[in-house]
């Protein structure tokens, strides 16, 4: 019969071969150097690898930078054409108003002068119709002369003063001689509810040049007169002198 001792070595034998005993690992044994090689080559690939993909990514960004400076440049020269024809048009269309105005105004200064030249030949038309139908007749024997016709008063509603107008025909033919004379005005007005004659030029402008006149065949005389204040002026008769005689006379009622 064995003793405790040897159970007690068996039991020890069984837990350290037996099933319940501890797994052991076997491991192939490799020397460090290999191991600090294969560290290096993995980290060389790894460094390789991501200079790789830098200098990928460093290309990639670079051309997409030289197409945007381009496209800038593009849009900078695109918007440099547009200001220069936006100018272009600017300048069209500032010389177009420009004209418009001058022709606006050339038109209308073309008006005025038409007009102007429309009464001056509708005057003239006048004038020459009266010194036609009296030269034949001093010619054929009228008697020679003075005379006025034409006459003719407006009031300037402004100033309040009246203005005379009237032609001087001298009806002494061809042969006619130079006549050098004096108008006078005889004014008819009411002043204070009595008719009252009022004579231009008065005794202290009897030598006012103003009044004074030369005709060779027939001549346009007009000038300003005014009347005292709040009298009404009622007729106007215009004489002719020579040498202090009256030579023609004529009358208008207003």
């Amino acid at each position: 019969m064995a003793g405790p001792s040897a159970s007690i070595r068996l039991k020890r034998l069984r837990q350290r071969f037996g099933i319940s005993a501890p797994k052991v690992a076997v491991r192939t044994h490799v020397a460090w150097y290999w191991r600090a090689a294969g560290v290096i080559g993995i980290l060389s690939i790894s460094f390789a690898f991501s200079a790789w993909i830098y200098d990928a990514g460093k290309r990639i960004s670079k051309y997409q930078g030289d197409n945007s400076v381009h496209e800038l440049q593009s849009l900078r020269n695109y918007v440099m054409e547009l200001d220069a024809e936006l100018t272009k048009l600017r300048g069209l269309v500032g010389s177009g108003e420009s004209r418009l105005q001058i022709e606006r105004a050339t038109q209308q200064q073309l008006s005025r002068q038409v007009k102007q030249l429309e009464n001056e030949n509708a005057a003239l038309k006048q004038d020459l119709a009266f010194f036609e139908g009296l030269m034949p007749s001093a010619e054929l024997g009228g008697e020679p002369g003075l005379r006025v016709d034409k006459l003719l008063i407006e009031q300037d509603e402004e100033s309040g003063a009246y203005r005379y107008r009237m032609l001087v025909i001298n009806s002494g033919g061809r042969q006619a001689r130079e006549i050098k004379g004096a108008l006078q005005l005889h004014l008819k007005v009411q002043e204070a509810g009595k008719d009252v004659m009022i004579v231009q030029p008065s005794g202290e402008e009897g030598n006012s040049q103003r009044f004074h006149f030369e005709i060779k065949h027939f001549l346009r005389l007009e000038g300003v007169f005014s009347v005292p204040t709040g009298a009404v002026l009622k007729a106007v008769e215009v004489r002719l002198l020579q040498d202090g005689v009256v030579r023609a006379a004529q009358s208008a009622t207003l």
